[in-house]
């Protein structure tokens, strides 16, 4: 008998998911656990497998298209079964069939659900519940119909219709954020790419960090002499044990050193309860590129792993990154970022905090540069650190005093090695 393979509630805030890429068709005969669809949510993507072999007789959704937890994803039936006409909710339900694929963690998904419920992204409906506005009442101006940031706080203003300014006036920040978004004509010498997948999640996220956080940065330089000795002997140990030993690890170890001293960097402010979060654990983010796009997998209590022990986290998690294949406690949980682009480097940068965190460091290439020490000119192994803070909560004397900390850590490695 034809049933409804549905969305199941995947947990951990995780509400509704975006189709990537549909892996089968209308007809198609599947195999139990056979790959069906690729979903992406907030956390993670995955492709969902089949809860049983059978015919594929109808698909809901389309690419790019949000749907919702409990909402029907495809109708699976029997050899020489047809498609109901009725659509969804005409046959019998599935079981959710949470069981994740293997090295995925996700379960199975479907098209939005009708009846007065907004489209809208995690992300949105977190700012929904903690600006006290009820989304579903909200009008989306997203496409198809999605509720976006900007409608959302429009809602919470109460603001109805924008005023007409000159374009020479400057716009306030209340106004600015009930602009609705911002729409580019079509060129004939140009190509347009659907805003969508990890792309897209990445762009609702640093607009949401930016739009929540009071940014600034600040940079000093370490000279990294020690740590690169102290990285080239400890290399033949690594590679005795089949572990990659960078600079990452040393530079972990340096921060959450630091952060013990400096518990304001390791905290997040709930805006709802208007209270600072002090962490007393310490989860570090790594950003890691991918051919998707930049995730932040999650060294969790890295404060009490050995520098090998880092360096193979971070091995691991890197492969699980490029690999796809990285689950919810893989990028969850994490109270401080580390970002770095590797060999490049650049000479400074201007990380954007990954909120709700306080903190970002950005990790810039060393090279050799003329320094003076005692007075005389020498070369060494410099490198800069640039961190990002939030200013609602780190003040600029406690975000450099928690740097020179750090750079203390770097620059004379016996201080957290004893």
């Amino acid at each position: 008998m034809a049933f409804e393979f549905k969305l199941p509630d995947i947990g951990e805030g995780v509400h509704e998911g975006e189709i990537l890429k549909w892996l089968v068709s209308e007809g198609d005969v599947v195999k139990e656990d056979q790959p069906l669809v690729e979903i992406m949510t907030d956390k993670v993507n995955a492709a969902i497998p089949s809860p049983r072999a059978g015919k594929i007789l109808k698909r809901f959704g389309k690419e790019g298209e949000v749907i919702r937890v409990g909402s029907v994803l495809m109708v699976i039936g029997e050899a020489g079964e047809s498609a109901p006409a009725a659509g969804p909710s005409a046959v019998a339900a599935a079981p959710s069939h949470p069981a994740p694929e293997r090295g995925t963690g996700m379960g199975a998904a479907a098209p939005a659900v009708a009846g007065g419920k907004a489209q809208a992204t995690p992300a949105v409906r977190k700012m929904a519940r903690e600006m006290a506005v009820n989304i579903d009442s909200v009008t989306g101006t997203g496409p198809g119909g999605r509720v976006t940031e900007a409608d959302v706080k429009a809602a919470a203003s109460g603001a109805k219709a924008l005023p007409v300014r000159s374009a020479a006036l400057p716009v306030p920040a209340a106004t600015r954020a009930a602009l609705p978004p911002a729409s580019i004509a079509p060129g004939e010498r140009e190509e347009r790419i659907p805003l969508r997948g990890m792309r897209k999640r990445i762009a609702d996220h640093m607009s949401e960090a930016r739009h929540r956080a009071a940014h600034f940065t600040y940079v000093d330089e370490a000279d990294m002499g020690e740590i690169v000795a102290l990285r080239e002997r400890a290399k033949k140990v690594g590679e005795a044990k089949g572990i990659k030993i960078t600079f990452l690890p040393f530079i972990i170890k340096a921060v959450t050193h630091a952060l013990k001293d400096h518990p304001m960097l390791n905290a997040s402010l709930d805006e709802a309860r208007q209270e600072i979060v002090m962490k007393r654990y310490y989860n570090i983010g790594v950003a890691t590129n991918t051919d998707q796009g930049l995730v932040v997998p999650v060294i969790h209590d890295a404060d009490r792993r050995s520098i090998l022990e880092l360096a193979r986290e971070v091995e691991a998690l890197a492969e699980k990154a490029r690999t796809n294949k990285l689950t919810l406690p893989d990028i969850q949980g994490s109270t401080f970022t580390i970002t770095s682009v590797g060999k490049l480097g650049g000479v400074i940068s201007t990380p954007i905090v990954n909120y709700p965190e306080v903190a970002i460091l950005g990790v810039n290439k060393i090279d050799k540069k003329a320094v003076v020490r005692d007075d005389k000119v020498a070369i060494r192994q410099m490198m800069n650190l640039s961190l990002s803070l939030d200013h609602r909560v780190v003040d600029g004397y406690v975000g450099a005093v928690f740097l020179a900390d750090v750079i203390k850590y770097l620059e004379d490695p016996n201080h957290f090695l004893l």
